[in-house]
């Protein structure tokens, strides 16, 4: 096994990455047995590129000892292209502002939504969304905004799978979500109610570009609001479309 990995031929770089791979949103912060228990890199593996990345400062230390992503990688980070959020920025803190909710921006990638912008202020209700994060599809209202666009065979074997089930009110049947997925495309727009987290309800519409779902906006509101959802749905749908002008105006 080429350098004490338990893979054979796996190699220095493909170990990094999955050192770096190992936090996520739910593991921000790791010990180094927990590091390499994750990554599947060997632990006396595990400890020798640890300093080396602490070196380079792509992962640094909590004030506890555990292990976090350091500030080089935020930096990097910077420099990848975002052009998707540079558009739409502007029109999510316009619609942040005009109605006080938490509002977010979000991509699919692969089988999940990946939230690459979020606008909220300390009176909006909490969410498990953050710039970063990865969450499924069909119980968020971006996921089930942007399912609703993909083609059909995606959408067919996104259905076929054994779906998760986040709160008790998530649908997983694929019967009804096929159902649910069609009303969005008739209506513009998706809605959920305690599908992702209990206390939350949701409206979402996609950013169509040529037809194509490139991204989903989203706004969050507690669920005891839930009669005000309608509501917002019109200041929802403007911005969407403000965001897709932008685009299709940048291509």
């Amino acid at each position: 096994m080429a350098g004490g990995s338990r893979a054979p031929g796996r190699s220095v770089t493909s170990k990094v990455l999955a050192l770096l791979g190992a936090f996520d949103p739910a593991h921000p912060q790791l010990t180094l047995t927990e590091l390499a228990r994750r990554s599947g890199v060997p632990l006396s593996t595990a400890h020798r590129l640890v300093t080396e990345l602490e070196e380079w400062q792509a992962l640094s230390r909590a004030p506890d000892g555990r292990l976090r992503v350091g500030l080089r990688l935020w930096e990097l980070g910077q420099l990848a292209p975002a052009r998707l959020q540079d558009l739409a920025h502007p029109w999510l803190q316009e619609l942040f502002t005009s109605t006080g909710e938490n509002v977010h921006l979000a991509v699919r990638d692969g089988l999940e939504v990946l939230y690459v912008d979020k606008v909220h202020g300390r009176r909006a209700v909490p969410i498990l969304s953050r710039t970063g994060s990865r969450l499924p599809m069909h119980p968020t209202g971006v996921g089930k905004a942007l399912l609703a666009y993909e083609p059909e065979w995606f959408v067919q074997a996104y259905l076929a799978r054994k779906l998760e089930r986040p709160t008790p009110h998530t649908v997983t049947e694929a019967g009804r979500l096929a159902r649910e997925l069609a009303t969005v495309r008739a209506q513009g727009y998706a809605l959920t109610n305690e599908e992702m987290t209990l206390g939350s309800c949701s409206a979402a519409a996609p950013i169509l570009v040529d037809g194509r779902p490139v991204a989903a906006l989203g706004i969050v509101i507690s669920t005891r609001r839930v009669r005000e959802l309608p509501r917002l749905v019109e200041p929802l749908l403007s911005a969407a479309a403000g965001i897709t002008r932008a685009c299709a105006a940048s291509v």
